[in-house]
């Protein structure tokens, strides 16, 4: 059974005072006059966190023109500048750590390890792109038209402004990582701030400002996404951002993505995933138990590269599946402001219910539970166990549907061929993980796996942390990527700078066309035959 701690009896950390709130709710742009305002609801206790001022439509596109005429500036000023800026608030972050570690756990009711991660990563992402980011917007020469007379480069310039939507699972690292990038390549941005988790990004934009960053080039937005977020995208006729980054549900990808391309905007979508992972003939199976349980469990499940499809050799299928069943039941369930707790809270109802929902449709339809397997009211009101199901099929709807919980099912592969197959099964392509003690077969059949990242002898965290290489999904994950180069150029447009040293390309004056004809034509060859271009 697996270890469990009693949740604590206010969810609600001491220091956030209402004065606090109210400092931090000043950054949500909106009409002074308005009195909206929306409260979501604490994961562990079920209680009202606190009242965020909510914006309207029209605030939506205030902030846009405001970031909009910001941006202008913003764009002119050194990089050393807005480097400086970024640096300062990797500084602050850290140093600040356990204030929004508080606020994450408040608000969306994950472990405290697993809301620690999003401090790493955020601070290591303003330091990477604080430090190497300018090479990835550098000026780029090439042969232009007429070799020796025209000189060409490729620019990258600022889209303009960019408009946020993130989730509430990752509120500082789905919300911020993605900004840092676009502040840096010289663009405004709008972010609309989940409802559930708006304390978080209030939070860091107060400290961002206290690092420098000027108050009109990043504007937050608060209210339901059917408000705000379209307001956001913008309607056909009106001015809007130049670029949209969403991170969500595939369908609700689907629709951004319909309204971007009706704004003729660019669209960069990470959505959902359904992630196996692959336990080839010859894995350490007690390596690849712990790594499965700690990419599975991470955050509750609540993690779009979260392992949800356990796929092992039937040569170790009973040894993997008893290390996964004693390493999961090891864990520890509860609810802390400390390192104690190994997995936290669901984050709202819906969760719990899709949670709850996939188990007992799966156990109706003759999948048995291995561990786990319940929700847990006794703990909070939104806990449930780390669950392994086995003798999962595919008319069930844990087999093959995103469940973002806490759930794993196990399966059986005949032949390593036969696992790859079974991994690419489905219309998701996001992440995987392979073990194997062959490294080399592994990464040879990493690349027969659809999935924008893959990891090796490694979950999930691997390929998410190596912020210099993109990641993203395939098919019915998504399109473009965050981190690496993509992850700052795709806040650019590419534009080509062509300077013509001497005349005009054509026919000098006086010069008959079929002559200036037959010349180009003698070039043509002669490049040839240099083997120029």
């Amino acid at each position: 059974m697996t270890t469990t701690v009693v949740a604590p009896a206010a969810a609600r950390p001491d220091w956030v005072i209402d004065e606090r709130i109210a400092g931090w709710s000043r950054w949500v742009f909106r009409d002074p006059a308005s009195t909206a305002t929306s409260t979501a609801v604490a994961p562990y206790d079920g209680q009202p966190t606190a009242a965020v001022p909510v914006s309207s439509a029209g605030d939506v596109t205030d902030a846009i023109a405001s970031a909009r005429e910001a941006q202008h500036r913003w764009a002119l000023l050194p990089w050393s500048t807005r480097a400086g800026i970024v640096l300062r608030f990797h500084d602050l972050l850290v140093e600040r750590q356990d204030e929004v570690i508080d606020l994450i756990q408040w608000e969306m009711g994950k472990s405290r390890f697993s809301a620690w991660q999003e401090i790493l990563q955020v601070a290591t992402i303003a330091r990477h792109y604080a430090r190497h980011g300018r090479r990835y917007l550098v000026d780029h020469k090439v042969r232009g038209a007429m070799p020796g007379l025209t000189k060409v480069r490729e620019v990258r310039v600022p889209k303009g402004v960019v408009g946020m939507i993130s989730p509430w699972n990752y509120p500082l690292y789905l919300a911020v990582g993605d900004v840092l990038p676009a502040l840096l390549a010289g663009n405004g941005v709008v972010s609309k701030a989940d409802s559930q988790t708006p304390l978080t990004l209030l939070w860091t934009r107060a400290l961002l400002a206290e690092a420098g960053l000027p108050r009109d080039i990043w504007h937050v937005v608060v209210g339901p996404g059917s408000v705000v977020g379209d307001a956001l995208i913008g309607s056909v006729g009106a001015p809007g951002v130049d670029h949209i980054c969403f991170t969500g549900s595939t369908a609700t990808g689907r629709s951004v993505g319909r309204r971007a391309g009706e704004m003729l905007i660019a669209a960069s979508l990470e959505l959902g995933g359904k992630n196996p992972l692959v336990v080839l003939a010859d894995a350490d199976v007690e390596k690849a138990a712990a790594g499965c349980v700690a990419a599975a469990f991470a955050n509750t499940g609540q993690m779009c590269i979260h392992i949800e499809r356990v796929i092992v050799h039937a040569d170790v299928y009973d040894a993997f599946r008893d290390a996964l069943v004693a390493a999961t039941e090891a864990l520890t369930l509860g609810q802390t402001f400390d390192y104690t707790v190994d997995v936290g809270s669901l984050a709202s109802p819906a969760q719990l219910e899709a949670v709850t929902s996939h188990v007992a449709s799966a156990v109706a339809a003759g999948a048995t539970v291995l561990a786990g397997g319940r929700a847990r009211p006794d703990l909070g009101p939104l806990m449930h166990e780390p669950t392994v199901l086995e003798g999962v099929t595919a008319d069930m709807p844990v087999c093959l549907e995103e469940t973002f919980g806490p759930v794993i099912s196990l399966y059986k592969a005949a032949t390593d061929l036969d696992a790859i197959e079974k991994a690419n099964e489905g219309r998701y392509g996001l992440s995987a993980s392979i073990w194997s003690r062959d490294t080399g077969t592994a990464e040879a059949l990493a690349q027969r796996i659809r999935a924008g990242s893959v990891n090796v002898n490694d979950g999930a965290a691997a390929a998410a942390g190596s912020i210099e290489a993109g990641m993203g999904g395939m098919g019915d994950s998504g399109l473009g990527r965050r981190h690496g180069a993509e992850g700052m150029r795709k806040y650019t447009e590419s534009q080509t700078v062509a300077t013509q040293r001497l005349v005009p390309l054509g026919p000098p004056a006086g010069m008959a066309i079929e002559r200036f004809v037959g010349l180009g034509n003698a070039q043509l060859m002669l490049l040839r035959r240099l083997r120029v271009r």
